[in-house]
């Protein structure tokens, strides 16, 4: 369910970002570093919500590509663990593959 109620999120945010574009339309001038131009406000608002978008997404593309070479890494981690154990001779129902589970903390009332 998280799919779905991502896009219609994304959806209604980009029709809310569209909306108060076109409602400003006016002139503005805009500071670059080098140089000063003037543009309508709604290329002004759209293009920052596209670089916007656009870092955020970049941001998260890393975040995903670190998180798989976590997981590859463990993974091969786990597999030479896991031959390590057959050359010594355990058997696979003494190897723990599963994270232990915490004790539940008893809470104040």
């Amino acid at each position: 369910m998280k799919g779905p109620g991502m896009l219609i999120s994304a959806l209604i945010f980009a029709l809310l970002i569209a909306i108060f574009a076109v409602i400003n339309i006016d002139s503005v001038q805009v500071n670059f570093l080098f140089t000063k131009a003037t543009l309508p406000l709604i290329l002004v608002i759209l293009g920052s919500t596209l670089l916007g978008g656009l870092t955020v997404g970049l941001l998260g593309m890393i975040r995903q590509i670190r998180l798989q070479r976590t997981v590859r890494s463990l993974e091969k981690q786990l597999a030479e663990l896991s031959t390590e154990a057959e050359l010594l001779g355990l058997s696979k129902a003494t190897i723990r593959t599963e994270p232990k589970e915490e004790a539940e903390v008893p809470q104040k009332e």
